[in-house]
C-alpha cells in the first residue's frame, strides 16, 4: 500500500512532519506537494493530482492537508471512489467511524486546528483502523458511487 500526501502551505509543516512519520514506520508514500511553504499556493493544485492518483489506484489511501481539511476533502471527494473524511480535533471516535462505516480512504486534517501528536495519532489510528464489512455500511458505499 502506498499513502499519498498533498497539501498546502498551511498543512506543509505538518505533511512533512507526517511523511517524517510513515517513512520511519516503513510505509511507502509519494507526495504531491507542495514541497515547500509557499503562502501563494492554491491547495486544489496538489490535492487533485493525489485524489486522481486514489482513483486510479484504490488499494491505495490519501492524506490530505490544509487550513481546516475542508476545502482539500472537497476537492478528493469530487473523484469516483474517493471518499475523504474530515478531522480537526475533538474525539478520534470521527476517525474510526470514517473507516469502520465509511470506509474513508482518504484523510483530511486541519492542520490549523490541531498538533502534531494530535495529527499522528490520528494518522495511525487511521491506519490501524479496518472497514467493517458490514452489509448495510457496503450498501451505502455503493450507493455513493
Amino acid at each position: 500500500m502506498t499513502i499519498y500526501l498533498a497539501s498546502d502551505h498551511a498543512g506543509y509543516k505538518l505533511k512533512e512532519k507526517i511523511k517524517s512519520h510513515l517513512t520511519e514506520k516503513g510505509i511507502n508514500i509519494e507526495d504531491f506537494g507542495p514541497f515547500k511553504e509557499d503562502p501563494d499556493d492554491d491547495y486544489p493544485d496538489f490535492i487533485h493530482k493525489a485524489a486522481d492518483a486514489l482513483s486510479k489506484n484504490p488499494e491505495n489511501k490519501a492524506i490530505i492537508l490544509g487550513g481546516s481539511g475542508e476545502g482539500e476533502a472537497m476537492v478528493a471527494n469530487r473523484y469516483k471512489g474517493v471518499r475523504a473524511a474530515v478531522f480537526y480535533g475533538s474525539s478520534p471516535e470521527i476517525i474510526k467511524l470514517s473507516r469502520e462505516h465509511n470506509d474513508a480512504n482518504a484523510l483530511s486534517l486541519g492542520a490549523r486546528f490541531i498538533d502534531e501528536e494530535e495529527a499522528l495519532k490520528s494518522v495511525d489510528l487511521w491506519l490501524n483502523t479496518s472497514f467493517s464489512n458490514e452489509p448495510r455500511h457496503k450498501r451505502r458505499i455503493d450507493k455513493i458511487d
